[in-house]
């Protein structure tokens, strides 16, 4: 009971209180020694264990209403997933559902149904590429000796930090380019299908949007990057039948992924809220409902995943009052 008394201290209920946000990306039924960034089943199933036990989880347009009008609930919570992924609907909503949790589910729309996002196309081309050197220096992207899984996990990084900043278009057809000549087939069942999806919103779960194809926002033309929000929003809302309140920046770092025209857009467009990945947590006083900060809970301990939950909660309570963290 120790740490749910502590988060209630740290996070009060009302105009005092701070909405933490929380992102994911994929659970993975098995861990992936190539993946260890990403939680397993089992994994998840502790983390939503703590969750239930130690916070008041909202959706994120209910815990969006309540932040504008002061009256979050203490220690107050939203889970949110990125991108679409297949395993969000097969392995971590049944966990959430297990523990009676809700969640957010922001999805980029050109990948349903069998697509693969471009980081994927790079991930999955070193996951089958045999040992030895992997040569991408005619790309701009360095060459690189796969030996073993840390050695893979480094070429993937370094290619998907370089290749993240490509224009947008060359970007996805150099890493479908790189997937090809390793025999990757075009098709993947990586990403949900839009069945699941409709199921996954008839079960309960809230559907935000990410864009269609999840581009950089800032490194695109306006008229493209206000065309992508929209025809996002637009394809959900034909796919689900239903609105589409909530909007997820992609990559989403202030100022270099996004800026303030987009948060106007998201807005012209009709969302009433929009997350970031700006590691901060939302504070009634002074939330941007269209810039709402989040965190990614990186620790694969229990007892790391609260010491960190605690401690940024102590520091978010203090920048909130002004004092130095």
């Amino acid at each position: 009971m120790l740490p749910r008394t502590l988060y209630r201290l740290l996070s009060p209920a009302g105009n005092k209180g701070q909405l933490s946000i929380f992102i994911f990306h994929r659970v993975l039924l098995d861990a992936d020694p190539l993946l260890p960034f990403e939680p397993s089943a089992e994994q998840f199933t502790w983390m939503a264990r703590y969750f239930a036990r130690t916070y008041n989880v909202l959706p994120l347009g209910e815990a969006v209403c309540r932040l504008q009008a002061g009256t979050l609930p203490a220690a107050a919570a939203t889970i949110t997933f990125d991108d679409g992924y297949a395993d969000n609907f097969q392995v971590a909503w049944p966990i959430l559902q297990r523990y009676a949790l809700p969640a957010t589910f922001f999805i980029a729309t050109a990948f349903l149904n069998g697509g693969r996002m471009w980081n994927d196309d790079i991930i999955e081309t070193v996951r089958v590429l045999p040992p030895g050197e992997f040569d991408l220096g005619a790309l701009g992207l360095g060459t690189h000796n796969l030996s073993d899984t840390l050695s893979r996990i480094r070429c993937y990084q370094a290619v998907l930090g370089k290749l993240k900043y490509f224009e947008h278009s060359q970007r996805t057809d150099i890493a479908r380019q790189i997937a090809l000549r390793a025999g990757l087939p075009a098709a993947s069942n990586l990403m949900m299908t839009r069945m699941e999806l409709q199921t996954l919103m008839a079960s309960g779960a809230e559907i935000g949007a990410h864009t269609h194809t999840h581009p950089i926002l800032e490194r695109l033309p306006d008229t493209l990057a206000y065309a992508e929000i929209e025809q996002g929003k637009c394809e959900l809302e034909s796919i689900l039948g239903s609105r589409v309140h909530v909007f997820a920046y992609p990559n989403g770092a202030p100022k270099r992924d996004w800026s303030d025209r987009h948060a106007t857009m998201v807005k012209q467009i009709g969302f009433e809220a929009a997350v970031t990945t700006e590691p901060r947590f939302a504070h009634v006083a002074s939330a941007k409902i269209f810039q709402l900060p989040r965190f990614t809970p990186w620790d694969r301990s229990p007892l790391r995943f609260a010491a960190r939950n605690l401690m940024e909660l102590w520091r978010g309570r203090h920048a909130s009052q002004g004092y130095p963290v």
